[in-house]
């Protein structure tokens, strides 16, 4: 019987946070991979599963999310991943991201493991680099007005990545500490040259503004974001995990957009979890999932006074295609510190 072939070792690489912020990638090219990504996802080219959520016995200090994906479009035959991330709010009494997540990367040939990555920076590259997919079709091409709800997190890739994209006249922030909103408005400052404004509250943020964006981190639903904040013409994207949408939000909607239908109704956590719940939100509500818009299978904006939702919860896939990204960049310039697997 012939021996199996004998393999002098698998090694994957390892990339720390300093690593991939030494890698320079820059926000043009996280969106495009994710714009990218997203038209995959409309050809039927991924595969992922629902995420699942690990709920420690912490005291409610936070919570994982475990995120498993597949990408055919990308490398020679595709890359697949598992990507945990948690989501702890009190972190920020650490001087720690709230999100801290770690992904790894494999052949899905042979399964070969290929990379460990630090994915704090991929989090929030790919939630910002999704809203401003979301906004490229979605949002009135001469949007002027930003109001954002929320600083930590995903907070500075939307708000950067969004002003990349339009011409804004005015950035209006808030949050719920003061001191959170300062600091928040001070490092937006230091990038962009477009006015920020710093608001008390999330009403004055939102009120007449283009495109809306909650992102906050409540520990209780609350309706922050309701009809009479949002214009005629307006796009709005609400993610926080526990939900800041009044119930009767979707009522003066005309259209509402989805990263994905089959993710958007699992989990206990998100935006519109009650409007799924309650049938607020079904199939039959629904206009259509964003990788079909992108793919010019179903239309985006057709009106300039059309009020558009984009609910995206956060696909494993995105990660899977950033992470890609910054592996190559990675190996082209021999990054990161290889470890034996065996």
């Amino acid at each position: 019987m012939q021996s199996p072939p004998q393999h002098p070792g698998i090694w994957l690489r390892f990339l720390s946070g300093p690593d991939v912020e030494e890698l320079g990638i820059t926000s043009a090219e996280i969106i495009d991979a994710v714009e990218q990504v997203v038209a995959a996802h409309g050809q039927g080219r991924t595969v992922f599963e629902p995420r699942v959520h690990l709920v420690p016995d912490n005291g409610g200090a936070g919570h994982f999310n475990v995120l498993r994906g597949h990408v055919s479009t990308l490398g020679d035959h595709g890359v697949s991943g598992v990507k945990v991330v948690g989501d702890f709010v009190p972190n920020y009494r650490l001087g720690l991201p709230s999100e801290l997540a770690l992904i790894t990367l494999y052949d899905p040939a042979n399964g070969i493991p290929r990379a460990i990555i630090d994915a704090t920076f991929i989090t929030e590259a790919r939630t910002g680099a999704m809203t401003a997919v979301g906004a490229r079709h979605l949002a009135r091409p001469d949007a002027r007005i930003l109001g954002h709800a929320g600083a930590r997190g995903t907070a500075f890739s939307n708000v950067t990545m969004l002003d990349s994209l339009f011409e804004l006249d005015e950035i209006r922030v808030t949050s719920r500490r003061p001191e959170s909103r300062e600091e928040f408005a001070r490092r937006l400052r230091e990038v962009t040259d477009t006015p920020v404004r710093v608001t008390q509250d999330v009403a004055e943020a939102f009120d007449g503004a283009d495109i809306l964006v909650e992102a906050t981190r409540l520990t209780e639903p609350a309706p922050l974001l309701h009809p009479g904040l949002v214009k005629p013409g307006a796009f709005v994207v609400p993610y926080g995990t526990v939900s800041a949408v009044s119930p009767d939000l979707l009522d003066v909607m005309d259209k509402v957009v989805v990263d994905d239908w089959r993710e958007a109704r699992s989990g206990r956590f998100g935006a519109l979890r009650h409007h799924v719940d309650t049938g607020k939100l079904s199939a039959d509500t629904l206009h259509a999932e964003l990788g079909a818009v992108v793919g010019g299978h179903r239309p985006g904006r057709e009106d300039d006074r059309e009020r558009i939702l984009l609910w995206h919860r956060g696909l494993s896939i995105l990660d899977v295609a950033v992470g890609q990204l910054i592996l190559e960049r990675a190996e082209r310039a021999e990054a990161g510190t290889m470890l034996r697997y065996r």
